[in-house]
């Protein structure tokens, strides 16, 4: 496996000497992430070994948490707060946000949020779309009534001219308050219609009329933004010289938390969604089928994801169900139940279609062969994401890592390794901090990822 270092070569933005790091052997490093349950942060020491874990979840009761980014910052400090209160010498040196790819919001220049957020999985904006389609060409990740930048338009008519509106993903935000600095990574800005392959906003985005400044600075993870500000490190009881980096999306970070480099080794982030990622040489995107490409460092990260997961298992079973069912399911032999598990109405990959509906009939009175109904149609979901990246080009995995709570399932590993037909192991790491702190840290050192030229 090849360390963070090379992994995250130099290109993403250089390091000054206002952010020189220390020498100590106490340093460590902070990743936080934003997810559909709750935030985390993760504390690793330059050896890149785990120091620490803090989770809070989103509170159980009230409007959906993805929208609110007050109280995203609220849980971002308790858990912050919690991590410096239990780092026992160690001293933080950079800190890294990662967050859903493709939720975003609008805010002033101060970064004063102006709405509400949209959630990644908000869809439906069929006129912004024809707007956008009326100017993107056809493979554009811009396009569809779900991406990021129909979101964008839609909020965009819901706020007064004259504010200095701009669009900020759910990380790009959090990074802001910490340092002052607003800018976006490169991973994403990419569902905001920007080419990572050129690194720019491409000029087709004039015809949009957006305001000034409406598209953010775009810099490669990994890029010293500032050091924190001095308020907010005294409130968090952090160091008032830690340096925030830029971060990227939860999937991304969860591959540099996985621990893989080669070529052909795909990630699947078995969370609340489903999510597909497949190290390529080439990129592959196709918006039709919810395909797209991250950079990372010098290869390509292919994939999608699917509205399938543990978000639709939970509206079926509780943790301790799911524990007690998983011994008596039969993975080498299929139920013949042809699900398609959704939480809602809508799929994003491997097929784009916003009106798809769940489909978890006939359920057996056996509720272990329910559940293992529901796993096969969320393995075959999987496959399929698989063949679809072959089909648009890319490699087909020679082994599949598992990350995310569904990992730990020896069960549904097995179910998988049968549909996918290649070995599935686990992932080094399961938690998307874990790869965030490890882009903390290479950034710290100058070594962000490379994403192209940076762009304002």
């Amino acid at each position: 496996m090849l360390s963070t270092r090379q992994w995250l070569p130099g290109g993403g933005g250089q390091v000054g000497t206002a952010y020189k790091m220390h020498g100590s052997e106490r340093d460590c490093y902070l990743g936080l992430d934003l997810g559909t349950s709750g935030c985390r942060v993760a504390a690793i020491d330059d050896a890149e070994r785990v120091l620490m874990q803090v989770k809070i979840g989103w509170p159980a009761a009230g409007t959906d948490p993805l929208t609110r980014p007050a109280l995203w910052w609220e849980v971002a400090c308790r858990a912050l707060r919690c991590t410096a209160a239990r780092l026992d010498g160690w001293v933080p040196r950079a800190l890294a946000v990662d967050g859903t790819s493709g939720t975003v919001l609008l805010c002033d220049g101060h970064g004063d949020p102006l709405t509400e957020a949209l959630p990644y999985y908000a869809s439906g904006f069929l006129a912004e779309a024809q707007c956008i389609d009326r100017v993107a060409p056809t493979g554009s990740t811009a396009r569809g009534a779900g991406s990021a930048l129909a979101r964008a338009l839609h909020l965009l008519a819901l706020v007064r001219e004259g504010q200095g509106v701009r669009v900020v993903n759910q990380s790009d935000w959090l990074a802001a308050k910490l340092c002052g600095r607003i800018a976006c990574d490169a991973n994403n800005a990419l569902k905001l219609g920007y080419e990572p392959v050129s690194g720019h906003w491409p000029d087709w985005m004039d015809a949009l009329a957006l305001p000034d400044a409406f598209l953010p600075e775009v810099v490669g993870p990994g890029t010293a933004l500032a050091s924190i500000l001095p308020d907010r490190a005294a409130a968090l009881g952090l160091p008032a010289d830690l340096l925030v980096v830029a971060g990227t999306t939860d999937s991304v970070a969860g591959v540099l938390a996985a621990g893989v480099s080669a070529p052909a080794t795909a990630v699947t982030a078995l969370g609340s969604t489903l999510v597909l990622k497949l190290i390529t040489e080439e990129p592959v995107f196709a918006p039709q089928y919810g395909v797209y490409s991250h950079r990372l460092g010098n290869a390509w990260l292919a994939g999608g994801a699917s509205n399938s997961g543990g978000a639709v298992l939970a509206q079926y079973f509780t943790v301790e169900e799911l524990e007690q069912l998983s011994p008596l399911l039969d993975p080498e032999n299929d139920t013949g139940l042809d699900y398609y598990p959704l939480p809602r109405r809508g799929e994003r990959f491997p097929q784009a279609n916003p009106n798809l509906l769940p489909r978890l009939e006939p359920r057996p009175s056996q509720p272990h062969r329910f559940l293992q109904g529901m796993l096969e149609g969320i393995a075959r979901i999987e496959a399929d994401g698989y063949r679809r990246l072959q089909t648009l080009g890319a490699p087909y995995p020679v082994r599949v890592v598992s990350a995310g709570g569904g990992a730990a399932n020896r069960a549904w590993s097995r179910i998988r390794e049968r549909y996918l037909g290649v070995p599935v192991s686990v992932a080094q790491h399961q938690e998307a901090c874990v790869g965030t702190a490890r882009l903390a840290r290479a950034g710290a050192g100058g070594h962000g990822l490379s994403s192209g030229r940076t762009e304002s």
